[in-house]
């Protein structure tokens, strides 16, 4: 690439590769198992992974789905049902755009590279038009988050009766707390929030909510990689407890 830069430019873009390919390659592989995606036997505390919920297949095992009903998919996964706005989301989100758009794409790779395209036309052809959805996307992420922060509550519960706190029921906490962090620093939530208002004195709860969101967005990159690897790191804890690989260790 044509640059005068003397140092290793070339690092980030290739760490933001390797992370979010592992990502994608072990996102796939949980997706299409459907299998050790839920906990719930007598004694233990409830625990689903988040690829997984909510769980609306008819192939859902016993317990793991909570919302009332079921769709008739055959053999499907119940996480291929789902994943698509989760997934849909983060790949419309403004700073995942910019992450991949740099680091697979070099449009462009780093600060004072040159862009590997020798044109540029926006967003406005297939497929990049697609990322005017992500407002949308953010509605159903919302919903999803809502929906886990549910799983979080139902983890502290034991099977059987009882409730308790154990390391599920944490990691799914963490889980649903980095995910509202991330949904609620995007840039369309604080567009929501304050965004085409002439006057903030006019609309006063929305210039409050503005004031809360705006140092969040900040950190959304933060937010962003974190919710990330913890996502990931719920379905690995739940998957390894629910094959019986490891325990979930209970506190009390």
């Amino acid at each position: 690439m044509a640059t005068l830069r003397q140092d290793r430019w070339w690092l980030q873009p290739v760490i933001t590769v390797s992370i979010l390919t592992s990502f994608v390659i072990y996102a796939t592989w949980a997706a299409f198992q459907g299998v050790n995606y839920f906990v719930g036997n007598l004694g233990v505390h409830e625990l689903i992974s988040p690829f997984y919920s909510p769980c609306v297949s008819t192939a859902c095992v016993d317990g793991s789905n909570s919302v009332g009903f079921a769709l008739n998919v055959g053999s499907l996964s119940p996480a291929l049902i789902i994943l698509i706005f989760p997934l849909g989301f983060r790949m419309t989100c403004y700073y995942y755009r910019r992450s991949y758009y740099r680091a697979f794409w070099w449009s462009p790779p780093a600060c004072a590279v040159a862009d590997s395209h020798a044109s540029y036309s926006g967003e406005t052809r297939f497929p990049l038009l697609m990322q005017n959805a992500h407002r949308y996307f953010f509605y159903f992420g919302l919903a999803f988050n809502a929906l886990l922060t549910y799983d979080a509550i139902r983890s502290y519960h034991v099977v059987g009766g009882g409730w308790g706190v154990s390391v599920g029921s944490l990691v799914l906490t963490l889980n649903a707390t980095l995910l509202w962090l991330y949904s609620l620093s995007c840039h369309a939530c604080r567009h929501i929030c304050g965004g085409q208002l002439r006057s903030f004195s006019s609309h006063p709860i929305r210039y409050k909510l503005w004031k809360i969101v705006t140092p969040l967005n900040a950190k959304h990159m933060n937010f962003a990689w974190a919710s990330l690897f913890v996502v990931a790191l719920t379905d690995v804890y739940v998957r390894l407890v629910a094959s019986g690989t490891i325990r979930d260790l209970v506190f009390f």
